[in-house]
């Protein structure tokens, strides 16, 4: 079993707060008009059914006790700061911006270590999956600076503000999507309690991210439980500190979940022809319905064609535009990368992912 835990490379942040000076009784103003009165805020939903219907369903599902689940749900909280982070994802800022947040020297340095001090982990799990080394070694960096944050939040009130308190926007375009959501949130919750019951573990205890991710690869609970494996061979699934269930666990979700092709491409930077329409594909998810030829003809070829020589020209593939410093980026994606996005669906996330493991492994990703 491997127990080399790296420093921390997470950054410290210390606030301050001082009381300001009381300012004099400012002079009585007249009531605004009708028509200037801000709309009463939303009353607060009732949880009480929804807490029923979910309580009977897991108890179903999961064989658990329902005063089990009522006991629990008992000492959940609803966490405002949770609501207000799943408001703001990094995944709204533009490439360029996001960029920064992990392709940066400290990050590449990490991984280069990590990956030296867990090598013999990392290849095991290379040569029984297909997934690079540096591509999981990627992944711990992306998600929690190779352990160094692996997140401070409960999982329970994680979990528990977001299946019962998703935020909403009060945009009615939206609602579907944040109703479906909230719904994957709830599942999650159900989720937590079946791999307490199935992991021994105490889910009053479990710490993790604000969206109710855990361990080193920052797994969902229904992700730990269909994909976690255990990989020293203890009769454990540990990917809280056990770096070899952790390494295994995440390649065995890229070969499982995402279909990882051995040895296939990822992602490369293509050029625009003049003349060439705009590509629409809009949205995150990434639908391979395109080909190398179908590319070209439409005015988007590689941008180093001895890259793709030995590529079948008719395998699928799209293309995805990012903003980048200089302006568009456009990439030709293929199924690996597809399969990066199925553990987050951003095109930003999976970009980020493989370019920091080309910085890790010492290779540049050509026009990035």
């Amino acid at each position: 079993m491997i127990r080399r835990i790296l420093p921390s490379l997470a950054a410290l942040a210390l606030v301050a707060c001082a009381g300001a000076p009381r300012k004099p009784t400012p002079a009585p103003v007249p009531p605004p008009s009708a028509a200037e009165v801000p709309p009463a805020p939303a009353p607060q939903r009732d949880l009480t059914a929804a807490r029923a219907e979910f309580v009977r369903t897991t108890a179903e599902r999961f064989g658990i006790a329902p005063a089990e689940i009522e006991a629990v749900l008992a000492r959940a909280q609803i966490r405002e700061p949770i609501i207000k982070a799943m408001s703001r994802p990094a995944e709204a800022k533009p490439w360029r911006d996001y960029r920064p947040i992990f392709i940066q020297p400290a990050r590449i340095d990490g991984g280069r270590a990590f990956l030296e001090a867990n090598r013999a982990a990392l290849q095991r799990a290379e040569d029984t999956y297909g997934v690079p080394k540096e591509l999981v070694t990627a992944i711990l960096g992306v998600e929690t600076s190779y352990g160094g944050n692996k997140g401070s939040w409960p999982v329970l009130d994680a979990l528990y503000t977001l299946a019962f308190a998703y935020p909403r926007s009060g945009d009615p375009a939206r609602m579907a999507y944040e109703d479906k959501r909230e719904a994957f949130f709830r599942d999650e919750l159900a989720q937590l309690f079946a791999l307490g019951k199935e992991e021994g573990f105490d889910i009053t205890a479990l710490k993790g991210s604000y969206a109710g991710a855990m361990g080193w690869g920052q797994f969902m609970p229904s992700s730990y439980r269909q994909y976690a494996v255990d990989g020293d061979g203890d009769g454990k699934r540990d990917l809280f500190d056990d770096l070899d269930d952790v390494i295994a666990s995440v390649a065995n979700y890229f070969a499982r979940k995402g279909s990882w092709q051995r040895g296939g491409p990822v992602m490369e930077r293509a050029v625009r022809d003049a003349g060439a329409a705009d590509f629409a594909n809009p949205g995150n998810a990434v639908t391979l319905d395109q080909s190398l030829a179908g590319l070209q003809a439409l005015g988007y070829r590689a941008a180093d064609p001895a890259a793709v020589l030995h590529l079948d020209g008719g395998q699928p593939v799209t293309l995805i535009t990012l903003e980048g410093v200089d302006g568009p980026e456009y990439w030709i994606v293929y199924n690996n990368f597809k399969a990066i996005t199925t553990y987050n669906i951003s095109r930003l996330y999976a970009t980020a992912v493989y370019q920091l493991s080309q910085a890790i492994a010492g290779r540049g990703v050509d026009g990035a």
